[in-house]
């Protein structure tokens, strides 16, 4: 019989060998099921700030904003000349003067409700959008600087890079936790397979006696403790699926990156990987503990 064949097929007196129930069984289920709860948050969280680093990106990277102060009799005059310098600039699709609805909820989270503009000194906000191959900058700044004196450029470069950056880091953050779930859940699966090894110490010996190699009794290891890891990372996969379901959306009208942490579209087939790899896991990790422990026995 192949070592695959040996593997899959069930062998109940090779099953013998490792004790169905108790604290080892226990641990490698409990521990199997925890840390494939937490790769679904990992990977969800990785997701999200890969997509808020993406929408960022491309969002502020075709916005600008054009704020202008002057007195109130020359504001709107400024507004006008800076609108007519936009609407011949090259690579500007779109642009339009904010209306003090507009300009007072961009406030309301400092101020209040119900400010009014007319009791501060409110600069006028142009809105810029620029069309795919972008606009020159540099030359918008020196034309409103010689035609729009209190008109100032702001493409959101100073603080767009770095929230981009922490985004870029924070996805790295979330595929950093997995890598470190799969070493913690390969350290558990050790301890515990070493432990029932130990524990049955005086069975294998006796089954070497009666001619069982120490394939044979390594495989019967493998084969518990990496179904149980299955089983156990099976079951943290769908609660974490679930937990990560009942979330709150805060749809296409919010930027709020705690509302879109979630799985959009084909990645709710991603977290289904995780039983499989937990098993390969718990193969590899019990293999090498039975290997060495068996030749301790020896």
């Amino acid at each position: 019989m192949d070592p695959l064949r040996a593997f899959v097929a069930k062998d109940a007196q090779a099953d013998r060998v490792v004790p169905p129930s108790g604290f080892t069984a226990q641990l490698t289920v409990f521990a199997a099921g925890a840390m494939a709860f937490l790769v679904v948050f990992a990977l969800a969280l990785s997701l999200a700030a890969g997509r808020l680093a993406e929408r960022w990106g491309a969002e502020l990277g075709r916005s600008a904003t054009i704020r202008i102060t002057a007195t109130e009799d020359q504001q709107g005059a400024q507004t006008e000349a800076a609108l007519a310098i936009l609407a011949t600039t090259r690579g500007v699709a779109q642009a339009r003067a904010l209306s003090d609805e507009e300009q007072a909820a961009l406030l309301a989270p400092w101020f209040g409700n119900g400010l009014a503009l007319d009791a501060l000194p409110v600069p006028q906000l142009i809105e810029v959008i620029e069309t795919a191959e972008g606009m020159d900058a540099t030359g918008l700044r020196l034309r409103l600087a010689a035609e729009v004196p209190g008109a100032v450029l702001d493409d959101h470069s100073r603080w767009r890079a770095p929230l981009v950056q922490a985004a870029d880091r924070l996805r790295t953050l979330g595929a950093v936790s997995i890598l470190l779930i799969a070493a913690v859940t390969a350290a558990m699966v050790t301890l515990a397979a070493n432990a029932a090894l130990a524990a049955n110490a005086q069975v294998i010996a006796v089954l070497r006696l009666v001619g069982a190699t120490d394939a044979y009794i390594a495989n019967a290891f493998i084969r518990r403790f990496t179904l149980r890891t299955l089983l156990g990372a099976g079951g943290g996969m769908v609660l974490g699926m679930l937990a990560v379901l009942l979330m709150p959306s805060g749809g296409d009208e919010t930027a709020s990156f705690l509302t879109g942490l979630g799985l959009r579209g084909w990645h709710w087939l991603l977290p289904l990987l995780i039983p499989p790899l937990a098993a390969g896991v718990a193969f590899l990790a019990t293999r090498r503990a039975a290997r060495r422990t068996l030749e301790g026995l020896s």
